[in-house]
C-alpha cells in the first residue's frame, strides 16, 4: 500500500493530467482535435465526416491554434459540391484514411502555443483567416504566420462572433461600395439579396459614410418584419421584388435622385430580378455581381450598355484579399472600429456548440440548415471546451 507521502507527492500531477484533458492536451504535449473533413465532392450531409486526430507541439515557424468560432457561409457549401473556383488541397496530413480536406473558410482563432522562431505570435493573442481554404470546422489546427491575419490588441474586446464573421461578408460589402461608382455622400445604391450578410453590412456602412441605400428582398410570409429590421439598421427603401418590378417605382428612384439615376448597383441573384435593378441605374452607372442565388445568366441588355453607358463587374473578395494583405488588415480594423463605436452590428446568427459531446449528426445537421430558405440567421460553430 502506498504511504500517505507518496499519495499527496502524487496529487499535483493527478490534478495537471485533469486540466491537460479539459485543454484536450494529452501526457505527451499531443492536442486532441476534431474537424469536420470530406473526401469527396458531394452534397455536405452526405459527404462531411466528423474526423478525430492528434496534433504534435509547435515547432519552428509552427503556430498551434485553437478555433472560437466559425461561420457556415454559402461559399463553404459551395466549395463542398466541388462548383467554387477555390478548392482545398486533398491530403492525409489529418490521417484520415482517403485524402480528405477540411470544409469551412471563416473563422477567429486563439493562439496556444508558438515554435522557437514564430515572431510577432504570443499565445492568447487572436487571429483571422488571411486567406480562403485553410479549412476552419475543426477545433484545433497548426497553422504559420502566412495563414493568418493577427487581430491587434486594441481589438480584443471584439466578440469571437463578430471577428468570425467579418472576412467575406463586411469586406465584400465595404470594397464594392468603395471600389466602383466613386460614390459621394448622399449619392444612392441599390441591392439585391439585402437581408443577407453583405446587403445588411452594406446597409450599415452606407449608413456611416452618408449613403442612401434602395434594399430589395423577396416575398416572405414575414415580410413586414423584415423591412422593419433592415429600416432599423439604416435602410433608406426596403421593397420586394415585385414592388421594384412595378411601373411607378422606377419614377419613384428618378424623383428622388432628381432624373439622374441610381450610381451604384449591387448583384447576388442574376436574372430577370437584376434587369430592374439595373433600370434603375443612371447614365454611366456600375452594377457589381458577386453571387447568383437564382443560378440564371446575369439579364444586361444591349440598350443598357449602348444607351445607358452601364458599366458591368464582377467581384470576389477572396482573390481581392489575396492581392491586397496590407489593405485588408486596415479594412478589417476600420470596421472593429465601427463595432466598437456601436455603429455596425454582426448578422443575426444561430450557435451550434461544438464540444467534446458535439456528435457528427449535430454539426452535419449546422451546415444542412444553413442552406434552407427564408433562414434569415448566419448559423456559426462555437467552440467550447
Amino acid at each position: 500500500m502506498a504511504s500517505p507521502l507518496r499519495l499527496f507527492r502524487s496529487a499535483p500531477r493527478i490534478a495537471n493530467l485533469t486540466c491537460y484533458q479539459r485543454r484536450h492536451v494529452s501526457a505527451f504535449g499531443y492536442t486532441q482535435a476534431k474537424a469536420l473533413v470530406y473526401s469527396a465532392y458531394g452534397e455536405p450531409s452526405t459527404v462531411l465526416k466528423l474526423h478525430s486526430h492528434s496534433l504534435r507541439p509547435a515547432y519552428d515557424e509552427e503556430i498551434l491554434i485553437k478555433f472560437l468560432a466559425s461561420p457556415i457561409n454559402p461559399a463553404d457549401i459551395n466549395q463542398i459540391e466541388g462548383v467554387y473556383p477555390a478548392k482545398p488541397e486533398l491530403t492525409i496530413a489529418l490521417g484520415t484514411p482517403e485524402k480528405s480536406a477540411v470544409g469551412g473558410n471563416e473563422g477567429v482563432v486563439e493562439v496556444v502555443s508558438v515554435g522557437a522562431n514564430v515572431k510577432g505570435y504570443k499565445p492568447g493573442d487572436r487571429a483571422i483567416m488571411k486567406h480562403t481554404s485553410f479549412g476552419t470546422w475543426r477545433t484545433h489546427a497548426l497553422a504559420k504566420d502566412e495563414n493568418l491575419l493577427r487581430i491587434p490588441d486594441e481589438f480584443k474586446d471584439i466578440s469571437p462572433l463578430s471577428a468570425a464573421t467579418i472576412s467575406v461578408n463586411p469586406c465584400t460589402a465595404y470594397r464594392m461600395l468603395k471600389d466602383f461608382a466613386d460614390l459621394e455622400e448622399g449619392d444612392w445604391f441599390i441591392q439585391n439579396g439585402a437581408n443577407s450578410g453583405v446587403g445588411r453590412a452594406a446597409i450599415q456602412l452606407g449608413k456611416i459614410w452618408g449613403l442612401k441605400s434602395v434594399n430589395v428582398i423577396r416575398e416572405r410570409p414575414d415580410v413586414d418584419a423584415l423591412k422593419k429590421e433592415l429600416m432599423d439598421l439604416g435602410a433608406d427603401i426596403v421593397v420586394t421584388d415585385a414592388e421594384l418590378q412595378s411601373r411607378g417605382f422606377y419614377w419613384e428612384m428618378q424623383e428622388k435622385t432628381q432624373g439622374k439615376g441610381i450610381k451604384l448597383g449591387l448583384n447576388c441573384v442574376g436574372g430577370k430580378a437584376t434587369h430592374y435593378l439595373i433600370k434603375c441605374l443612371g447614365e454611366g452607372g456600375h452594377v457589381v455581381t458577386y453571387g447568383a442565388m437564382s443560378k440564371q445568366p446575369l439579364n444586361l441588355n444591349a440598350s443598357s450598355l449602348i444607351f445607358k453607358d452601364i458599366h458591368a463587374h464582377g467581384f470576389w473578395v477572396s482573390r481581392w484579399s489575396d492581392r491586397n494583405p496590407e489593405a485588408k488588415a486596415e479594412m478589417v480594423a476600420e470596421i472593429f472600429r465601427f463595432i466598437q463605436q456601436g455603429k455596425f452590428k454582426e448578422v443575426p446568427f444561430e450557435k451550434t456548440i461544438w464540444n467534446s459531446d458535439s456528435t457528427e449528426e449535430q454539426l452535419v445537421g449546422a451546415v444542412a440548415k444553413s442552406g434552407q430558405a427564408f433562414g434569415n440567421k448566419k448559423q456559426v460553430f462555437v467552440f467550447e471546451e
